[in-house]
């Protein structure tokens, strides 16, 4: 019997997890661990494990480096084949331990970003081995991709 991968789906609140649910069902028959900042979205999650992650902002650095850590101990735990963010600074922590350990990486960056990419999708081009817009016209061929929206 084939091993089943191993996907940690990680996003902040609000907008980011409603997008993040919206492709949730390309998870299923995974090894799925739902990453976010509200207890509360546990409700929204029909498989796979839940944790939560303390929300922090960048005008926040104690958050910021508590989310940091705790989000690493989540990654070494869970141990994703893949790790998949619609955003934002949750899933780029994330990419960066999850790439140390060899796990491949998809940026989903938010449908609110029409005019420009959010700054931490700018942040993530390094560490995301699919680097996706909801924009067409925000896509170039030397990234992000353009490969539709989920609204």
């Amino acid at each position: 019997m084939a091993k089943k991968p191993r996907v940690l789906a990680i996003a902040s609140g609000g907008g980011h997890w409603v997008q993040l649910l919206r492709v949730a069902p390309a998870f299923e028959g995974c090894d799925t661990c739902f990453v976010t900042v509200r207890r509360s979205y546990r409700e929204d999650i029909p498989f796979g494990r839940f944790r939560t992650i303390v929300d922090a902002t960048r005008w926040n650095k104690i958050k910021l480096a508590r989310m940091a850590l705790k989000i690493a101990l989540i990654v070494l735990l869970e141990r994703p084949d893949v790790v998949i963010s619609t955003g934002a600074a949750p899933g780029y922590f994330a990419f960066r331990v999850a790439r140390l350990l060899g796990a491949r990486t998809i940026w989903l960056d938010s449908i609110a970003n029409a005019e420009v990419l959010s700054m931490t999708g700018k942040m993530v081009e390094p560490y995301a081995d699919l680097w996706l817009t909801q924009w067409e016209h925000l896509a170039t061929p030397s990234g992000p991709s353009y490969g539709g929206s989920v609204i």
